[in-house]
């Protein structure tokens, strides 16, 4: 009797010097709205293999011992109605302490409306459209926005001497009018006019009418504001009528699909972009190495700010507490976020505007190959 009462405290004790440990096991969720599936499928796919990357490393690195970051993604198809519903569900999820996304400013945007109503921190790694971070103190992107890179790309066409006059050719969304208009705002500021300005609704792949009327108003160069799919064909199409004015456009042809769709058609493209898979930092080599390994293609700048969003929003609930991180906490150490290293460089956000600080690599699609202008 004597023995078992031993070992039944013995059992008891060795029980409580767990029951800390076993306490600390926890689940700390993350969502993830992007379109899988749709029109732009293409791009939730780049997001979901880079985060899925980077929140499986972090799980082994021992940052947080005893936690388990899970990722939770939900398909929002591209559409504003979608995303609005994922974003009530993932309100609803007392787990979930950070939301990454949407793709697009629509989306995001609409999102966000129930994000800032229940206090979720909303992360997108690519929602350009100046007005989203000015939606609620909840909102942030780790990406340039297009109030920057407009005329940041005007400038440098136009230090060129014989580019005075402008074509703009943007998708019909609100992503396109933001991108349009910042360019079309940079080069008049910069004393440069534009002579046309083209939309087209998503979706669309015959740029030859809009071509004819381009040449029509004989510009000294083209500035593009659309997707890989889009300028691809639309490059191709300007390539088959002879047309010879030189062509810049938007961080968003930084693709290895724009090479492989448009052939030689693609050559000679001017474009800005926050990330070079050409760069010989560690960091970035790393990155490469290891999505190519994985994924059996190339990361290009979307799969890159989906892998620095998602470890933003990871190193901010470590300084959240981890296991004890809270939405309102979360939502703070990211807007204390500062100097994070990323492969899309350092980003810092503004105190106030929680707007990214970040610099734009100057690119251009040379033999077949994007390479660094200076």
């Amino acid at each position: 009797m004597k023995l078992l009462k031993t070992l039944s405290l013995g059992a008891i004790l060795s029980i409580a010097a767990q029951a800390p440990a076993l306490a600390q096991n926890k689940t700390v969720a993350i969502g993830y709205q992007a379109p899988l599936t749709g029109e732009n499928a293409q791009y939730g796919i780049l997001f979901r293999n880079s985060a899925t990357m980077a929140v499986e490393a972090f799980n082994k690195s021992g940052k947080l011992p005893g936690v388990t970051i899970a990722l939770k993604f939900e398909d929002s198809k591209g559409d504003a109605k979608e995303g609005v519903n994922i974003a009530k569900k993932f309100v609803d999820d007392k787990d979930i302490v950070g939301v990454l996304g949407d793709f697009s400013s629509t989306v995001s945007m609409a999102a966000a409306q129930v994000y800032k109503e229940s206090k979720m921190p909303q992360l997108s790694q690519t929602a350009s459209h100046p007005d989203y971070v000015k939606i609620s103190e909840w909102q942030f992107r780790n990406i340039t926005t297009q109030a920057y890179e407009g005329p940041f790309v005007a400038r440098w066409a136009l230090g060129n001497a014989k580019l005075k006059k402008f074509a703009v050719v943007g998708i019909q969304n609100d992503w396109g009018q933001s991108a349009v208009k910042n360019f079309v705002d940079g080069i008049k500021a910069n004393g440069g006019e534009v002579v046309s300005t083209e939309y087209f609704n998503p979706g669309t792949r015959d740029f030859r009418a809009i071509l004819t009327k381009v040449a029509r108003e004989k510009p000294d160069a083209v500035y593009m504001a659309m997707f890989y799919e889009d300028g691809a064909a639309f490059l191709q199409q300007r390539q088959q009528m002879g047309l010879k004015t030189p062509v810049f456009a938007t961080s968003s042809l930084y693709s290895p699909k724009v090479i492989e769709l448009a052939g030689p058609a693609a050559n000679e493209l001017f474009l800005s972009s926050t990330f070079m898979k050409e760069s010989t930092s560690p960091n970035v080599q790393s990155y490469v190495k290891e999505y190519t390994a994985r994924y059996k293609s190339d990361p290009d700048q979307f799969s890159a700010q989906a892998f620095d969003a998602t470890n933003i929003m990871l190193d901010a609930v470590v300084r959240s507490g981890g296991a004890g991180a809270t939405r309102q906490k979360v939502r703070d150490a990211l807007a204390a976020t500062k100097d994070f290293p990323g492969v899309t460089g350092n980003t810092s956000f503004d105190p106030v505007t929680r707007e990214p600080s970040k610099t734009l690599a100057r690119m251009q699609i040379r033999d077949g190959k994007f390479v660094a202008v200076q």
